[in-house]
Protein backbone atom coordinates (compact mmCIF):
# COMPACT_ATOMS: atom_id res chain seq x y z
CA UNK A 1 0.00 0.00 0.00
CA UNK A 2 1.37 3.33 -1.02
CA UNK A 3 2.11 5.34 2.13
CA UNK A 4 -0.30 8.04 3.81
CA UNK A 5 0.34 10.85 4.78
CA UNK A 6 -1.36 13.66 6.68
CA UNK A 7 -0.09 17.25 7.64
CA UNK A 8 0.31 17.72 11.58
CA UNK A 9 -0.67 21.18 13.41
CA UNK A 10 3.55 21.00 14.18
CA UNK A 11 4.32 21.44 10.37
CA UNK A 12 5.81 17.62 10.55
CA UNK A 13 4.38 15.55 8.51
CA UNK A 14 2.91 11.78 9.90
CA UNK A 15 3.42 9.24 7.14
CA UNK A 16 2.81 5.27 7.58
CA UNK A 17 5.66 3.92 6.96
CA UNK A 18 4.44 0.58 6.86
CA UNK A 19 0.92 -1.19 7.17
CA UNK A 20 -0.17 -4.66 6.98
CA UNK A 21 -2.51 -7.36 8.23
CA UNK A 22 -2.31 -11.07 7.25
CA UNK A 23 -5.17 -13.79 8.76
CA UNK A 24 -3.86 -16.54 10.73
CA UNK A 25 -0.23 -15.25 10.37
CA UNK A 26 2.31 -13.42 11.82
CA UNK A 27 3.04 -10.00 10.62
CA UNK A 28 6.81 -10.37 9.52
CA UNK A 29 7.04 -6.05 10.85
CA UNK A 30 6.27 -4.53 14.22
CA UNK A 31 3.76 -2.18 15.55
CA UNK A 32 5.12 1.07 16.46
CA UNK A 33 2.72 4.34 16.09
CA UNK A 34 5.06 5.93 18.56
CA UNK A 35 2.06 5.89 21.03
CA UNK A 36 2.80 3.02 23.34
CA UNK A 37 -0.39 2.47 25.08
CA UNK A 38 -2.18 3.07 21.35
CA UNK A 39 0.60 0.09 20.09
CA UNK A 40 -0.57 -1.99 23.13
CA UNK A 41 -3.97 -1.83 22.24
CA UNK A 42 -3.17 -3.09 18.30
CA UNK A 43 -1.23 -6.36 19.31
CA UNK A 44 -4.42 -7.11 21.22
CA UNK A 45 -5.67 -8.17 17.33
CA UNK A 46 -2.41 -10.21 17.15
CA UNK A 47 -3.42 -12.41 20.36
CA UNK A 48 -7.05 -12.29 20.22
CA UNK A 49 -8.01 -11.88 16.69
CA UNK A 50 -5.16 -14.12 15.55
CA UNK A 51 -4.33 -11.26 12.56
CA UNK A 52 -0.92 -10.59 12.04
CA UNK A 53 -0.66 -6.20 12.77
CA UNK A 54 1.94 -4.47 11.60
CA UNK A 55 1.90 -0.72 11.86
CA UNK A 56 5.00 1.40 11.42
CA UNK A 57 4.13 5.95 11.76
CA UNK A 58 6.90 8.27 10.75
CA UNK A 59 7.40 12.23 11.20
CA UNK A 60 10.00 14.19 9.16
CA UNK A 61 10.90 14.94 12.94
CA UNK A 62 11.51 11.48 14.26
CA UNK A 63 12.07 9.50 11.51
CA UNK A 64 15.06 8.07 13.56
CA UNK A 65 13.79 7.60 16.69
CA UNK A 66 11.93 4.28 16.88
CA UNK A 67 13.31 3.36 19.97
CA UNK A 68 11.15 6.09 21.34
CA UNK A 69 8.21 4.16 21.95
CA UNK A 70 5.86 7.93 22.34
CA UNK A 71 7.49 9.75 20.45
CA UNK A 72 4.53 11.13 18.77
CA UNK A 73 2.67 11.50 21.79
CA UNK A 74 2.71 15.96 21.82
CA UNK A 75 1.64 14.98 17.78
CA UNK A 76 -2.49 15.76 16.88
CA UNK A 77 -3.27 12.01 18.16
CA UNK A 78 -6.57 12.38 16.01
CA UNK A 79 -5.05 12.64 12.96
CA UNK A 80 -2.25 10.18 13.69
CA UNK A 81 -5.34 7.73 15.02
CA UNK A 82 -7.28 8.44 11.73
CA UNK A 83 -4.03 7.74 9.68
CA UNK A 84 -3.71 4.44 11.77
CA UNK A 85 -7.39 3.32 11.09
CA UNK A 86 -8.37 4.30 7.90
CA UNK A 87 -5.28 2.11 6.84
CA UNK A 88 -5.25 -0.54 9.02
CA UNK A 89 -9.04 -0.51 8.30
CA UNK A 90 -8.97 -1.44 4.63
CA UNK A 91 -6.44 -4.13 5.50
CA UNK A 92 -9.03 -5.91 7.17
CA UNK A 93 -11.69 -5.19 4.79
CA UNK A 94 -9.71 -6.80 2.45
CA UNK A 95 -9.43 -9.95 4.54
CA UNK A 96 -13.01 -10.04 5.16
CA UNK A 97 -14.11 -9.69 1.73
CA UNK A 98 -11.49 -12.82 1.36
CA UNK A 99 -13.16 -14.55 3.67
CA UNK A 100 -15.95 -13.82 1.94
CA UNK A 101 -14.78 -15.03 -1.21
CA UNK A 102 -12.88 -18.16 0.46
CA UNK A 103 -13.57 -21.74 -1.12
CA UNK A 104 -15.60 -22.57 1.34
CA UNK A 105 -18.06 -20.05 0.03
CA UNK A 106 -19.75 -21.48 -3.15
CA UNK A 107 -19.77 -18.67 -6.53
CA UNK A 108 -23.66 -18.50 -6.22
CA UNK A 109 -23.40 -17.67 -2.41
CA UNK A 110 -21.04 -15.02 -3.33
CA UNK A 111 -23.01 -13.39 -5.71
CA UNK A 112 -26.03 -13.25 -3.96
CA UNK A 113 -24.19 -11.73 -1.24
CA UNK A 114 -23.49 -8.79 -4.08
CA UNK A 115 -26.92 -8.41 -5.02
CA UNK A 116 -28.95 -8.79 -1.54
CA UNK A 117 -26.17 -7.06 0.67
CA UNK A 118 -26.31 -9.79 2.88
CA UNK A 119 -24.99 -9.17 6.38
CA UNK A 120 -23.24 -10.53 8.95
CA UNK A 121 -23.05 -9.53 12.68
CA UNK A 122 -20.53 -11.21 15.30
CA UNK A 123 -20.97 -10.36 18.77
CA UNK A 124 -18.68 -10.26 21.39
CA UNK A 125 -17.89 -8.88 25.68
CA UNK A 126 -14.61 -8.98 26.89
CA UNK A 127 -14.46 -9.76 30.21
CA UNK A 128 -11.85 -7.47 32.65
CA UNK A 129 -11.73 -7.47 36.24
CA UNK A 130 -12.60 -4.03 36.09
CA UNK A 131 -14.58 -3.80 33.25
CA UNK A 132 -16.91 -5.08 30.69
CA UNK A 133 -17.52 -4.01 27.07
CA UNK A 134 -19.66 -5.21 24.49
CA UNK A 135 -18.49 -5.45 20.71
CA UNK A 136 -20.36 -5.61 17.16
CA UNK A 137 -19.67 -5.95 13.92
CA UNK A 138 -21.70 -5.90 10.98
CA UNK A 139 -20.11 -6.67 7.56
CA UNK A 140 -21.35 -5.18 5.26
CA UNK A 141 -23.56 -3.09 6.94
CA UNK A 142 -27.22 -3.97 7.01
CA UNK A 143 -29.66 -1.50 5.31
CA UNK A 144 -29.83 1.66 6.98
CA UNK A 145 -26.81 1.79 8.87
CA UNK A 146 -23.45 3.41 7.15
CA UNK A 147 -19.87 2.13 7.22
CA UNK A 148 -17.88 3.53 10.54
CA UNK A 149 -18.85 3.66 13.94
CA UNK A 150 -22.41 3.62 15.59
CA UNK A 151 -23.33 3.22 19.23
CA UNK A 152 -20.00 4.34 21.38
CA UNK A 153 -20.34 4.55 25.31
CA UNK A 154 -17.00 4.00 26.69
CA UNK A 155 -16.88 6.93 28.64
CA UNK A 156 -16.30 7.89 31.11
CA UNK A 157 -12.99 6.51 30.97
CA UNK A 158 -12.45 5.47 34.87
CA UNK A 159 -13.72 7.16 37.87
CA UNK A 160 -10.72 8.90 39.20
CA UNK A 161 -11.15 11.93 38.51
CA UNK A 162 -14.92 11.83 38.59
CA UNK A 163 -15.08 13.09 34.85
CA UNK A 164 -12.89 10.26 33.70
CA UNK A 165 -9.23 10.27 32.71
CA UNK A 166 -7.72 12.13 29.64
CA UNK A 167 -4.99 9.66 28.89
CA UNK A 168 -4.13 6.08 29.60
CA UNK A 169 -0.17 6.36 29.14
CA UNK A 170 0.09 9.00 25.89
CA UNK A 171 -2.58 8.00 24.74
CA UNK A 172 -5.71 10.88 24.74
CA UNK A 173 -8.95 9.11 25.43
CA UNK A 174 -10.63 11.30 23.35
CA UNK A 175 -9.42 9.93 19.80
CA UNK A 176 -10.49 6.23 20.78
CA UNK A 177 -14.20 7.07 18.95
CA UNK A 178 -12.50 8.32 16.27
CA UNK A 179 -9.97 5.89 15.91
CA UNK A 180 -13.19 3.05 15.26
CA UNK A 181 -14.93 5.26 13.30
CA UNK A 182 -11.99 5.30 10.63
CA UNK A 183 -11.44 1.61 11.13
CA UNK A 184 -14.77 0.61 10.64
CA UNK A 185 -15.00 2.73 7.15
CA UNK A 186 -12.00 1.28 6.13
CA UNK A 187 -12.87 -1.87 6.64
CA UNK A 188 -16.41 -1.28 5.26
CA UNK A 189 -18.26 -2.59 8.19
CA UNK A 190 -20.65 -1.24 10.87
CA UNK A 191 -19.01 -1.54 15.08
CA UNK A 192 -20.72 -0.77 17.86
CA UNK A 193 -19.00 -0.36 21.31
CA UNK A 194 -20.75 -0.08 24.38
CA UNK A 195 -19.34 -0.39 28.35
CA UNK A 196 -21.40 -2.46 30.27
CA UNK A 197 -19.31 -2.26 33.86
CA UNK A 198 -16.31 -0.52 34.06
CA UNK A 199 -14.37 1.86 36.46
CA UNK A 200 -10.80 1.68 35.24
CA UNK A 201 -9.48 3.16 32.52
CA UNK A 202 -7.04 1.53 31.34
CA UNK A 203 -9.22 -1.90 31.45
CA UNK A 204 -12.29 0.04 29.36
CA UNK A 205 -9.75 0.35 26.34
CA UNK A 206 -8.38 -2.61 26.84
CA UNK A 207 -11.66 -4.62 27.14
CA UNK A 208 -13.45 -2.55 23.79
CA UNK A 209 -10.22 -3.70 21.72
CA UNK A 210 -10.03 -7.53 22.75
CA UNK A 211 -14.25 -7.38 22.56
CA UNK A 212 -13.55 -6.01 19.15
CA UNK A 213 -10.70 -8.65 18.25
CA UNK A 214 -12.87 -11.46 19.35
CA UNK A 215 -15.84 -10.27 17.52
CA UNK A 216 -13.26 -9.44 14.50
CA UNK A 217 -12.36 -13.44 14.59
CA UNK A 218 -16.11 -14.57 14.65
CA UNK A 219 -17.23 -12.90 11.88
CA UNK A 220 -14.20 -14.03 9.66
CA UNK A 221 -14.97 -17.53 11.00
CA UNK A 222 -18.35 -17.13 9.72
CA UNK A 223 -17.91 -15.79 6.87
CA UNK A 224 -15.42 -18.68 5.91
CA UNK A 225 -18.23 -21.01 6.49
CA UNK A 226 -17.20 -21.58 9.87
CA UNK A 227 -20.19 -21.10 12.27
CA UNK A 228 -19.61 -22.07 16.03
CA UNK A 229 -20.92 -25.77 15.39
CA UNK A 230 -18.55 -26.16 12.75
CA UNK A 231 -15.72 -24.42 14.83
CA UNK A 232 -16.63 -26.27 18.23
CA UNK A 233 -18.39 -28.81 18.20
CA UNK A 234 -18.47 -32.67 18.28
CA UNK A 235 -16.96 -33.10 14.95
CA UNK A 236 -14.72 -30.77 14.99
CA UNK A 237 -10.95 -30.85 14.87
CA UNK A 238 -11.42 -28.48 17.79
CA UNK A 239 -13.34 -31.48 20.16
CA UNK A 240 -10.80 -34.43 18.88
CA UNK A 241 -7.51 -31.90 19.61
CA UNK A 242 -9.35 -31.49 23.36
CA UNK A 243 -9.94 -35.82 23.45
CA UNK A 244 -6.08 -36.48 22.66
CA UNK A 245 -4.82 -34.58 25.70
CA UNK A 246 -6.85 -36.24 27.93
CA UNK A 247 -8.09 -33.84 30.01
CA UNK A 248 -8.61 -35.09 33.37
CA UNK A 249 -8.12 -34.24 37.14
CA UNK A 250 -9.42 -35.72 40.91
CA UNK A 251 -8.80 -34.64 44.41
CA UNK A 252 -9.66 -35.96 47.61
CA UNK A 253 -10.31 -34.20 50.53
CA UNK A 254 -11.33 -34.50 54.20
CA UNK A 255 -11.78 -32.07 56.90
CA UNK A 256 -14.10 -31.97 60.07
CA UNK A 257 -16.96 -30.66 58.33
CA UNK A 258 -16.73 -32.73 54.99
CA UNK A 259 -15.36 -35.73 52.99
CA UNK A 260 -15.17 -35.51 49.36
CA UNK A 261 -13.88 -36.67 46.22
CA UNK A 262 -13.79 -35.38 42.45
CA UNK A 263 -13.17 -36.82 39.18
CA UNK A 264 -13.16 -34.53 35.78
CA UNK A 265 -12.71 -35.30 32.54
CA UNK A 266 -12.89 -32.01 30.53
CA UNK A 267 -13.69 -33.98 27.01
CA UNK A 268 -16.02 -36.53 28.69
CA UNK A 269 -19.31 -37.98 27.28
CA UNK A 270 -21.51 -36.14 29.76
CA UNK A 271 -21.42 -38.67 32.53
CA UNK A 272 -22.41 -36.61 35.32
CA UNK A 273 -23.27 -37.83 38.98
CA UNK A 274 -23.58 -35.11 41.76
CA UNK A 275 -24.32 -36.48 45.34
CA UNK A 276 -23.23 -33.90 47.99
CA UNK A 277 -26.56 -34.08 50.19
CA UNK A 278 -28.11 -30.35 49.43
CA UNK A 279 -30.14 -31.76 45.89
CA UNK A 280 -30.80 -27.73 44.35
CA UNK A 281 -27.05 -27.72 44.72
CA UNK A 282 -26.61 -31.05 42.94
CA UNK A 283 -28.77 -29.63 40.22
CA UNK A 284 -26.64 -26.80 39.86
CA UNK A 285 -23.22 -28.33 39.22
CA UNK A 286 -25.08 -30.90 37.24
CA UNK A 287 -26.30 -28.08 35.14
CA UNK A 288 -23.29 -26.67 34.68
CA UNK A 289 -21.46 -30.23 33.57
CA UNK A 290 -23.95 -31.16 31.38
CA UNK A 291 -23.65 -27.96 29.28
CA UNK A 292 -20.01 -27.80 29.65
CA UNK A 293 -19.84 -30.96 27.83
CA UNK A 294 -17.40 -32.33 30.47
CA UNK A 295 -18.17 -35.83 32.67
CA UNK A 296 -18.12 -35.04 36.86
CA UNK A 297 -18.09 -37.21 39.70
CA UNK A 298 -18.42 -35.81 43.19
CA UNK A 299 -19.54 -36.89 46.24
CA UNK A 300 -19.29 -35.71 49.61
CA UNK A 301 -20.23 -36.57 53.15
CA UNK A 302 -20.88 -33.32 55.23
CA UNK A 303 -22.38 -31.94 58.24
CA UNK A 304 -25.62 -30.90 56.78
CA UNK A 305 -27.11 -31.10 60.30
CA UNK A 306 -25.19 -28.09 61.04
CA UNK A 307 -26.50 -26.45 57.72
CA UNK A 308 -25.76 -26.22 53.96
CA UNK A 309 -22.36 -23.78 54.20
CA UNK A 310 -19.66 -25.62 54.49
CA UNK A 311 -20.81 -28.80 51.96
CA UNK A 312 -21.96 -26.43 49.16
CA UNK A 313 -18.60 -24.01 49.85
CA UNK A 314 -16.29 -26.84 49.99
CA UNK A 315 -17.62 -28.88 47.36
CA UNK A 316 -17.61 -25.88 45.10
CA UNK A 317 -13.71 -25.12 46.09
CA UNK A 318 -12.97 -28.65 45.10
CA UNK A 319 -14.69 -28.59 41.74
CA UNK A 320 -12.75 -25.54 41.11
CA UNK A 321 -9.58 -26.80 41.82
CA UNK A 322 -10.18 -29.83 39.95
CA UNK A 323 -11.15 -27.71 36.78
CA UNK A 324 -7.92 -25.31 37.05
CA UNK A 325 -5.49 -27.91 37.26
CA UNK A 326 -6.91 -30.18 34.33
CA UNK A 327 -6.78 -27.16 32.35
CA UNK A 328 -3.51 -27.03 32.89
CA UNK A 329 -0.91 -24.05 31.27
CA UNK A 330 -4.36 -23.06 29.40
CA UNK A 331 -1.75 -22.93 26.53
CA UNK A 332 -3.52 -23.75 22.95
CA UNK A 333 -7.37 -22.40 24.22
CA UNK A 334 -10.01 -20.27 23.17
CA UNK A 335 -9.73 -18.83 26.39
CA UNK A 336 -12.57 -16.52 25.97
CA UNK A 337 -16.47 -16.61 25.50
CA UNK A 338 -20.08 -15.14 25.68
CA UNK A 339 -23.09 -17.26 26.53
CA UNK A 340 -26.61 -17.15 27.65
CA UNK A 341 -29.56 -18.87 28.71
CA UNK A 342 -32.84 -18.76 30.20
CA UNK A 343 -35.45 -20.49 33.02
CA UNK A 344 -38.82 -19.51 33.23
CA UNK A 345 -39.02 -15.90 33.02
CA UNK A 346 -35.13 -15.15 33.86
CA UNK A 347 -32.54 -14.84 31.32
CA UNK A 348 -28.67 -14.39 32.33
CA UNK A 349 -25.81 -14.13 30.17
CA UNK A 350 -22.48 -15.08 31.69
CA UNK A 351 -19.13 -13.57 29.87
CA UNK A 352 -16.14 -15.71 31.22
CA UNK A 353 -11.99 -15.57 30.61
CA UNK A 354 -10.14 -18.55 31.90
CA UNK A 355 -7.74 -15.77 32.13
CA UNK A 356 -5.49 -16.65 35.41
CA UNK A 357 -7.29 -13.73 36.82
CA UNK A 358 -9.92 -14.37 39.28
CA UNK A 359 -12.71 -12.42 39.74
CA UNK A 360 -16.69 -12.57 39.62
CA UNK A 361 -19.06 -9.55 39.48
CA UNK A 362 -22.54 -9.83 38.75
CA UNK A 363 -25.71 -8.23 39.55
CA UNK A 364 -28.32 -11.04 40.18
CA UNK A 365 -31.14 -9.43 42.00
CA UNK A 366 -31.84 -12.86 43.77
CA UNK A 367 -33.78 -11.13 46.89
CA UNK A 368 -35.93 -9.97 44.19
CA UNK A 369 -39.13 -11.84 45.72
CA UNK A 370 -37.96 -12.11 49.30
CA UNK A 371 -36.81 -15.90 49.02
CA UNK A 372 -34.47 -17.93 51.94
CA UNK A 373 -33.81 -20.70 50.15
CA UNK A 374 -34.40 -22.30 46.39
CA UNK A 375 -35.48 -25.69 47.67
CA UNK A 376 -32.73 -26.68 49.86
CA UNK A 377 -30.08 -24.53 49.63
CA UNK A 378 -29.85 -21.25 50.99
CA UNK A 379 -29.97 -18.31 48.54
CA UNK A 380 -26.71 -16.46 50.09
CA UNK A 381 -25.06 -19.98 49.27
CA UNK A 382 -25.43 -19.41 45.37
CA UNK A 383 -23.39 -16.25 44.95
CA UNK A 384 -20.79 -18.22 47.59
CA UNK A 385 -20.92 -21.10 44.86
CA UNK A 386 -20.34 -19.19 42.14
CA UNK A 387 -17.76 -17.42 43.41
CA UNK A 388 -15.59 -20.47 45.17
CA UNK A 389 -15.72 -21.98 41.40
CA UNK A 390 -14.78 -18.96 40.12
CA UNK A 391 -11.82 -17.85 42.73
CA UNK A 392 -10.36 -21.92 42.84
CA UNK A 393 -11.00 -22.09 38.78
CA UNK A 394 -8.79 -19.16 38.26
CA UNK A 395 -10.66 -17.50 36.20
CA UNK A 396 -12.96 -13.80 35.10
CA UNK A 397 -16.50 -13.86 35.14
CA UNK A 398 -19.41 -11.38 34.69
CA UNK A 399 -22.93 -12.33 34.89
CA UNK A 400 -25.24 -10.25 33.95
CA UNK A 401 -29.18 -10.41 34.45
CA UNK A 402 -31.02 -9.93 31.39
CA UNK A 403 -34.53 -10.51 32.88
CA UNK A 404 -35.57 -11.15 36.31
CA UNK A 405 -37.01 -13.73 37.70
CA UNK A 406 -37.26 -15.80 40.87
CA UNK A 407 -34.06 -17.17 42.62
CA UNK A 408 -34.41 -20.36 41.71
CA UNK A 409 -34.96 -19.33 37.78
CA UNK A 410 -31.99 -17.37 37.90
CA UNK A 411 -29.72 -20.05 39.25
CA UNK A 412 -29.90 -22.34 37.12
CA UNK A 413 -30.33 -19.69 34.38
CA UNK A 414 -26.59 -18.72 35.48
CA UNK A 415 -25.58 -22.09 35.76
CA UNK A 416 -26.79 -22.78 32.21
CA UNK A 417 -24.75 -19.72 30.92
CA UNK A 418 -22.03 -20.93 32.99
CA UNK A 419 -21.54 -24.10 31.51
CA UNK A 420 -22.16 -23.21 27.71
CA UNK A 421 -19.45 -20.40 28.53
CA UNK A 422 -17.30 -22.88 29.55
CA UNK A 423 -17.48 -25.39 26.79
CA UNK A 424 -16.47 -22.99 24.13
CA UNK A 425 -14.16 -21.38 26.38
CA UNK A 426 -12.09 -24.97 27.50
CA UNK A 427 -12.10 -25.72 23.26
CA UNK A 428 -8.67 -26.14 21.80
CA UNK A 429 -7.91 -23.35 18.58
CA UNK A 430 -5.29 -25.68 16.91
CA UNK A 431 -4.78 -22.66 14.65
CA UNK A 432 -2.96 -21.65 17.87
CA UNK A 433 -0.80 -24.75 18.00
CA UNK A 434 -0.41 -24.79 22.08
CA UNK A 435 0.33 -20.84 22.39
CA UNK A 436 -1.75 -18.59 24.77
CA UNK A 437 -3.83 -16.12 23.85
CA UNK A 438 -2.43 -13.15 25.58
CA UNK A 439 -0.55 -10.44 24.44
CA UNK A 440 1.94 -11.02 27.82
CA UNK A 441 2.62 -14.86 25.44
CA UNK A 442 1.53 -16.31 28.94
CA UNK A 443 -1.13 -16.46 31.73
CA UNK A 444 1.34 -18.36 34.21
CA UNK A 445 2.49 -14.99 36.08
Amino acid sequence: MAPSTIEMTTNAALSIKHVSAYDLKKATEKINTGIGFFDHMLDQLNSHAQIGIAVQVTSDAADNCFGDKNRHASYDQKALVELVGNDLGRELGDILMGASCSETTTADAVGKRKRDGDSTCSRFCCPLDEALVECTITYPPAEGTSCGLGKFALAPYGIFPKTGRSKVGHWKTDTVQHFFDCLGKGMGAHITLNKLRGHNGHHIVESAFKAFSRALRNLIDIRKGKPEEVMWGADSESFQAGVAMKREASLARKTKETSISVDLKLDGLGDVSVVSGVKAFDGLLTEIALQSGMSLQVNCNGDLWVDDHHTTEDVSIAVGKVLNQALGSKGGLNRMWTSSATEGGAQVEVVMDLSNRPCLTHDLDLSLHNEEKVDDISIEMIEHVFDSLVMNGQMTVHIVQLQAGKAGELTTAAARAFGKALRKCIAVDPRRAGATASSKGTLSV
